[in-house]
């Protein structure tokens, strides 16, 4: 076994909202990354104001963990002014890093936010000892690395540089290069790269003849149709050995559009995975248990993306996206302190009065069952069942926590 000389390894999960945040927290993430309103990669997730952000800072260093924030468009020229003041506006809020792609945002920070430090987003595609140590001349503290490495480019890497290097290691997959994708601003209007993506190669696409546009002809592969540029899920979680013995320093999950029920679940799997390891590296062995809930969470099944080569047909669904085994999330805990002894829960889906269903906990070997006693609205009537995104009051049979997530059995 190869000694392993690093500190252990950080594991950084995805913040879409402040619940999110605080269940990734719950779950074990020793990090967090997010995004405010702006200038982040995710449009479309919740997203956080600067209260917000403010607010996951506190409750995630009261915790002991790590706020990383993403600024990591490629600005155009309009939005260098809108930065700078962002930046003005952040700079006192207690960020671990904030993390950029663009080297005129990379700039700003700098001047702007001096004690703060600088992670190079994985959107700068950096491939190279050389590029890496770049970085860090110019005062980066971390850089993401591109996701076309293998394990042994990237052992390469670590061997040569002195910083520390972070890799995804599950999550969605882009037919791009490292992100950088201009399909989405040519057919839909939408720029990919200032965070408003609208997944064009997730579509189902046909082929149509110059002179016949209005007769679409399908492309059909084994009596089924294809999405010719969908990527299966990335999914590292068999190969943990290896992740650490090449000198990463952290562990990124992708999913900030995902919902609470993704990130409590890959959050968990791979805290649990990880923990095991540091535990026991001699003995360690892959649990099939953690592939078999992580399998739940996606429709597009799994690739270990560039790792280990060029993962070719074996990267790519080209079939109908696959049906999930997902147990379907009903639920989140949201308050457990109330003084008539009930339970408050964001439910997610329909839950009826007499349900029993599983309380994820921090731990799976902690996974219990429950049953519904009761149901009342946020206003104490009495209700047989609830409605997706309500709040509703709870009698369950055994104890929560809050930020505990409920499933279907």
């Amino acid at each position: 076994m190869k000694t392993i000389k690093q500190k252990k390894v950080e594991l950084v999960a995805p913040a879409g909202t402040l619940r999110k945040l605080r269940i990734a927290l719950h779950y074990g993430a020793d990090a967090v990354y997010l995004s405010g309103k702006e200038f982040g990669l995710r449009k479309r997730a919740g997203n956080f104001t600067l209260d917000e952000i403010s607010q996951g800072v506190s409750e995630a260093h009261a915790a002991g963990r790590k706020v990383y924030l993403t600024l990591n468009i490629f600005a155009h020229n309009q939005h260098i002014e809108p930065l700078q003041e962002n930046c003005k506006s952040l700079k006192n809020i207690g960020l671990d890093a904030v993390i950029v792609s663009d080297p005129g945002a990379f700039s700003i920070v700098r001047k702007i936010m001096p004690d703060t430090k600088i992670h190079i987003s994985t959107q700068a595609n950096v491939t190279n000892s050389a590029s890496v140590s770049f970085w860090q001349t110019l005062g980066a503290d971390r850089v993401v690395l591109a996701r076309e490495l293998s394990l042994e480019e990237i052992s390469e890497i670590t061997r040569h540089t002195s910083i520390d290097v972070e890799t995804f290691i599950h999550g969605a997959m882009c037919i791009s290069y490292s992100g950088r994708c201009l399909l989405s601003s040519y057919l839909a209007d939408r720029g990919a790269n200032l965070g408003d993506c609208a997944h064009p190669c997730r579509w189902e696409y046909n082929v149509t003849e110059k002179k016949r546009t209005d007769e679409p002809l399908e492309i059909i592969e084994e009596d089924d149709c294809t999405y010719i540029m969908s990527s299966r899920d990335l999914c590292m979680i068999e190969h943990i050995p290896e992740l650490i013995e090449s000198g990463i320093s952290a562990l990124k999950i992708e999913g900030r559009i995902k919902t609470e029920h993704y990130v409590a679940s890959v959050t968990r799997i791979y805290r649990e995975a990880l923990d095991k390891y540091y535990d026991n590296p001699n003995g360690y062995k892959t649990d099939p248990a953690w592939f078999e809930e992580l399998s739940r969470t996606t429709r597009k099944g799994f690739t270990t993306g560039f790792f280990f080569g060029n993962p070719l047909d074996a990267g790519q669904v080209y079939g109908k996206h696959q049906s999930p085994t997902d147990q379907p999330f009903m639920g989140i805990v949201t308050d457990t302190e109330r003084t008539d002894g009930l339970v408050e829960i964001l439910s997610k889906n329909k839950m009826v009065s007499g349900m029993e269903l599983t309380c994820m906990s921090q731990k799976r070997s902690g996974d219990r069952l429950i049953k519904i006693l009761e149901l009342r609205d946020d206003k104490g009537n009495v209700i047989e069942y609830s409605q997706p995104n309500q709040i509703v009051l709870a009698k369950l049979s055994t104890q929560m926590s809050i930020n505990e997530i409920l499933c279907r059995r």
